[in-house]
């Protein structure tokens, strides 16, 4: 609460001192934010983070003219927690994006899943309007389906995007395609009115998206502070581009990809110092999880030196690309050894607005305003969840795990690989090892790849657990789980061809690895149906109610 407030009177000071502080009435006027979220983005997927490429110019000469985040961590593996997480700054654990059907499990939200954000749930726009933003949201939503769980139901003003990602393509007999929104209408599907060709890649869906940004961006700069909430999924498999940008990379469809986004940041920046407001603009850009290796390496990024990818709680699964940019307010050229996570983007950006976070709950986001313009640093810990089991946490250089995990033995044999080329004996397990006992534990700095555990006999060790074990102890005594979301699928919500329809009974959720080239890089939410039938199975019609049982879950 101390940062809070010190960063509420620096934000005064400052609109104080800039000019661009001024609205048109000469009253102060918060700074406009702009968050740009990728989909799977490695944190080796950048030139200024060692990428050899060297293809993000825009991106890196954003690094270049503010500050740049080395230690900057997701909430979660996976993309619904992570971004529910983003706009909560809340642990998943905490506003129930999480599945209890089976211990250590990820899950998302697919088109049958009935769970999303709770109502009881305070949303980053819904605060941020008390000082007077009008926010935006464009792209990827993925925080449930249902009415109640609509963007603009959560405090957006506007929305242009999908529930989803660009799954498919589907039958629309057995599963529709995914739709796409402009606010509350429907203006048509991925793979129809939204083309998307599998086979070259080709797809216009980010010069749509930055388009929708741009005219945004024009609208309410001259009238309101905006929050604008940039969520793309082209890095997402199966990855898309433009035709101006396919076969432009050399690291194929996926750097192609990457190279449409960097040159749509680079428009963003741009319209920003045309329009005389970029010294106004508080701009973040990060990953909601690392690259999903199990792509690889046609379809996915890179998570560089570190072990893993999505899915994971190693480095390689939560450490993200994180760049802060604000001319004339952060400092250029700046690295800052803070460990970030994505939920701090919610309490800052509050604080950016002259806000605080509520009181009535607990907030896991950091107020960064003090690594932002001072420089300081500030001691906290990072912990790693994945579905409702604390797997590891990190305090300082140190991280300790206290489970152990890739994916089953059996999903492996089938060439499901979340750690491709990087066994680590005793580290990258098929099998869930419990070392709540005698945690492995590594020093980040000397071993970003986690294949060095300290020796259980070194003082380095002990103290480490020690300090590690007293803050995990904190945490798991003040920790209020959050009704889990992500338990129940139900296929009439699916089969309705609505995506923001209301379902009839569920059914109990089951995330199962699928193929490397499935839906979802590994997940597939699905109603129980004996395996030999499978293949063939159809519900008869829409209006059927669907089969109700419960179901294991094995999830990678």
């Amino acid at each position: 609460m101390a940062a809070v407030v010190a960063a509420t009177r620096w934000w005064r000071l400052l609109l104080v001192l800039s000019a661009a502080g001024m609205g048109a009435s000469g009253a102060p006027q918060p700074p406009n934010i702009l968050l740009l979220l990728m989909d799977d983005m490695g944190w080796g997927d950048l030139g200024v983070y060692g990428e050899p490429s060297r293809e993000t110019p825009n991106l890196d000469r954003m690094a270049a003219e503010g500050m740049l985040f080395p230690n900057f961590y997701s909430a979660n593996p996976l993309c619904s927690p992570s971004r529910a997480a983003l706009l909560t700054g809340r642990l998943p654990i905490r506003n129930g994006f999480y599945t209890t059907n089976a211990h250590a499990r990820n899950a998302y939200t697919p088109q049958e899943i009935v769970g999303g954000i709770p109502d009881s749930e305070q949303l980053l726009p819904e605060l941020l309007k008390k000082a007077g933003y009008v926010s935006k949201i464009v792209g990827k939503w993925h925080l449930g389906h249902r009415p109640q769980f609509h963007p603009l139901k959560h405090g957006f003003d506007e929305w242009f995007g999908s529930p989803n990602c660009h799954f498919g393509p589907y039958d629309n007999k057995a599963r529709p395609n995914i739709p796409v929104y402009r606010d509350w209408e429907m203006v048509g599907r991925y793979y129809e009115e939204f083309p998307i060709n599998l086979k070259t890649g080709e797809a216009n869906l980010t010069q749509i998206y930055l388009q929708e940004a741009l005219d945004f961006i024009k609208r309410q700069a001259r009238h309101h502070p905006f929050f604008l909430y940039w969520a793309v999924d082209a890095t997402h498999a199966p990855v898309y581009a433009s035709k101006p940008f396919l076969g432009t990379s050399q690291r194929g469809r996926y750097g192609d990809a990457v190279r449409e986004i960097d040159d749509s940041v680079g428009k963003m920046l741009e319209l920003l110092h045309d329009l005389h407001v970029a010294d106004n603009t508080f701009v973040f850009f990060t990953s909601d999880n690392g690259a999903a290796l199990i792509s690889a390496p046609e379809q996915a990024g890179s998570n560089g030196p570190f072990l893993c990818g999505k899915q994971t709680t190693f480095e390689g699964g939560m450490r993200e690309p994180a760049l802060a940019w604000w001319p004339g307010h952060i400092a250029a050229g700046q690295v800052s050894h803070q460990l970030g996570s994505i939920m701090d983007l919610f309490t800052t950006s509050l604080a950016l607005a002259g806000l605080t976070p509520p009181r009535d709950r607990a907030i896991d986001g950091l107020n960064l305003l003090p690594a932002l313009l001072q420089g300081r640093l500030m001691d906290r810990p990072v912990f790693y969840y994945r579905g409702d089991t604390l797997m590891a946490t990190t305090l300082g250089q140190h991280k300790a795990h206290f489970w152990t995990w890739t994916n089953s033995w059996e999903n492996f044999r089938q060439g499901i690989d979340f750690c491709p080329g990087q066994n680590v004996s005793g580290v990258t397990t098929h099998s869930l090892e419990d070392h709540t006992k005698l945690p492995l534990i590594f020093h980040l700095g000397r071993d970003p790849g986690e294949r060095f555990p300290l020796s259980f006999a070194s003082a380095e060790y002990q103290e480490a657990l020690s300090r590690i074990t007293s803050v995990v102890q904190q945490h798991q005594e003040a920790l209020v789980p959050g009704q889990p979301q992500l338990n129940v699928c139900n296929w009439a919500v699916m089969v309705t061809g609505k995506a923001f329809a209301a379902p009839s009974d569920g059914t109990c959720a089951a995330f199962t690895p699928v193929s490397k080239n499935g839906p979802h890089t590994g997940l597939q939410c699905h109603s129980w149906v004996p395996r030999a039938h499978r293949a063939q199975w159809r519900w008869p019609n829409p209006a059927s109610r669907p089969l109700s049982h419960h179901l294991p879950v094995h999830v990678g």
